[in-house]
């Protein structure tokens, strides 16, 4: 049974992810009704994107010194509620993603120190192995050397 394939980390993400949508619209349904959000938190932003794209429009058709009008309070909440909820949902999103990718480079970087202790072990054991041979090979030398050393058995 395979248990590693469908993490847990990421069901949670999704299911994060799918919470984003209804928390996004309850917060903008609030931006709507309270008047300190709509007037400090949702009119300044709207107003922004609206200046931004009309002179970004205008510049596009040919009009350079045309002036913006300002939208109308209703309309201003309305988008400043619906960039709200578009911020709140890119944020989850991306928080989501550096999660994941955190979560991701924890794993790598376990499975290097993994690989670098191995590697570690390994050179310990092909010096302990070295040393071992050296030995080996001294102690045959010296055995080669008290052989050569013993007088030639004589025949009776």
């Amino acid at each position: 049974m395979v248990v590693g394939a469908f993490p847990i980390a990421k069901l949670l993400y999704l299911g994060v992810r799918q919470m984003s949508k209804p928390v996004a619209n309850r917060i903008k349904a609030g931006a709507r009704s309270s008047e300190f959000f709509k007037n400090y938190i949702c009119l300044p932003p709207a107003q922004l994107y609206h200046w931004i794209e009309m002179r970004t429009k205008m510049r596009i058709m040919g009009f350079r010194g045309a002036t913006v009008k300002p939208l109308n309070e209703d309309a201003a909440a309305e988008l400043g509620a619906e960039l709200l909820g578009e911020a709140i949902i890119f944020l989850i999103g991306g928080g989501c993603m550096v999660l994941e990718y955190s979560r991701q480079a924890a794993n790598s970087r376990r499975k290097e120190e993994e690989l670098n202790e191995t590697i570690v072990g390994l050179q310990t054991q092909i010096a302990e192995l070295s040393l071992t041979t050296e030995t080996l090979g001294a102690q045959l030398r010296e055995v080669n050397r008290l052989l050569l050393s013993l007088p030639a058995p004589t025949k009776k």
